[in-house]
């Protein structure tokens, strides 16, 4: 049902999508239900622009007939909807999973508004459950990594951290990075995390968003709720 669930959070947040609107479109399982549904109405002669976060996305947003742009040409938009691999209950969220989390956060960050759309598995009380992305430089990799160490124990963090894809076949951005995934159980303090880890040279970006979602659509057995951020 977990598919189901995300093309109708998916469909919800299509409602939300305004004539002449410069959208940001995100990358992901869920993201895809929504091009498909944006595309649908694209076809039915809604006009917009949208800025897609990965060039998987833009693939399949220009197979649905939806015009792009990019930041440059368009360095301000109104409304980015995306995924989420983990939302806790004050909408700070975990994302990466699917390796585009710097364009993505790049993008939400150009909005006026971002909604999450994902279904209920992904709801969680602290995050942390799903593997932190971490993208980093592939220069200096191992000086990178022992620093991300250092800054989880920090923090009382422990966990498995392994480079994505394995040392001899490692993931490869879209910007040319690798990703750390950090398998941390619970993250009590995302804020400061978040704010430790970007200041680590050879970090790119984390997967944490945090104060950047203002909505989100979940579905489940019940439908689709909303759910709006309460800072």
């Amino acid at each position: 049902m977990s598919d189901a669930w995300k093309r109708l959070a998916a469909e919800k947040a299509v409602e939300d999508v305004r004539p002449g609107m410069k959208l940001g479109i995100g990358t992901g399982s869920t993201a895809e239900h929504f091009v498909r549904a944006l595309g649908a109405r694209v076809r039915e002669g809604l006009d917009v622009t949208g800025v897609p976060t990965s060039e998987r996305t833009h693939q399949l947003a220009s197979e649905e007939g939806i015009r792009l742009s990019t930041l440059d040409e368009m360095p301000e938009l109104d409304l980015t909807v995306d995924g989420a691999d983990e939302i806790d209950p004050e909408m700070r969220l975990i994302k990466g999973g699917g390796g585009a989390l710097l364009r993505e956060k790049i993008v939400a960050a150009a909005s006026k508004q971002m909604i999450v759309i994902a279904d209920e598995s992904k709801l969680v009380d602290v995050l942390g459950r799903f593997p932190l992305p971490i993208e980093v430089v592939p220069f200096g990799l191992g000086a990178t990594t022992l620093a991300v160490r250092d800054c989880l124990s920090g923090l009382g963090l422990s966990g498995q951290l392994t480079i994505r894809g394995g040392d001899e076949h490692p993931f490869v951005t879209d910007g040319g990075h690798f990703i750390l995934d950090a398998e941390l159980g619970r993250i009590p303090d995302a804020d400061a995390l978040a704010d430790k880890l970007v200041a680590i040279p050879g970090v790119v970006e984390h997967g944490l968003f945090i104060g950047l979602a203002a909505k989100a659509y979940v579905a489940g057995a019940d439908g689709v709720r909303t759910i709006v951020a309460s800072r």
